[in-house]
């Protein structure tokens, strides 16, 4: 008889061994979820990695190993996911911050619905023109056209009703809000 097929010898050595590795993780990870991780990449690595799995008990020594480094791996983008987002959160408070809550224009701006808001922010955020605006809300160009062209109508009138001076915000802001 010979050497056992791949799929029986890797049921082999997790029927044998499953409940010696995840005892071995889950007294090491955190999460539930954490756990299942790293018990299934364990032994993915063993299954892609068959042939140099050991003989006898010295597979179990061989998945711990492997569990170890899938440990290590798993912590340390768990510490690059948190540092990342701690520099997130620093960069929008940094940047909330920074944003003119008071500003006419912005109290304006919010008052729109979040549909307005949304068209005047692909133009002004985004950068995108007319027929990209269509492209990203799946509709005509010529109905985003007359989309955007109502929405700054709107942002107008809003700003019109705040009575600030908008010919800061140049020609055609006064000619929309006189537009009325």
């Amino acid at each position: 008889m010979g050497p056992p097929e791949p799929e029986q010898r890797f049921e082999e050595i997790y029927t044998a061994y499953y409940p010696a590795v995840a005892t071995y993780v889950r007294r090491r990870a955190g999460s539930p979820d954490d756990i299942a991780d790293v018990i299934s990449e364990t032994f993915t690595t063993a299954w892609r990695r068959l042939n140099d799995v050991p003989k006898g008990d010295g597979a179990r020594l061989w998945l711990y190993g492997v569990a170890r480094r899938v440990l290590a791996n798993h912590f340390r983008a768990e510490e690059r996911r948190t540092a990342l987002a701690l520099r997130l959160r620093q960069e929008i408070t940094n940047w909330a911050g920074s944003v003119a809550g008071d500003d006419l224009a912005h109290q304006a701006f919010k008052r729109l619905s979040d549909d307005d808001r949304e068209l005047l922010s692909l133009v002004a955020w985004e950068g995108l023109s007319g027929p990209e605006i269509a492209k990203v809300l799946g509709c005509s160009r010529g109905a985003a056209r007359l989309r955007l062209h109502r929405a700054r109508k709107r942002l107008a009138k809003e700003l019109a009703a705040l009575d600030p001076d908008l010919t800061g915000y140049g020609r055609r802001a006064v000619s929309l809000a006189e537009g009325q």
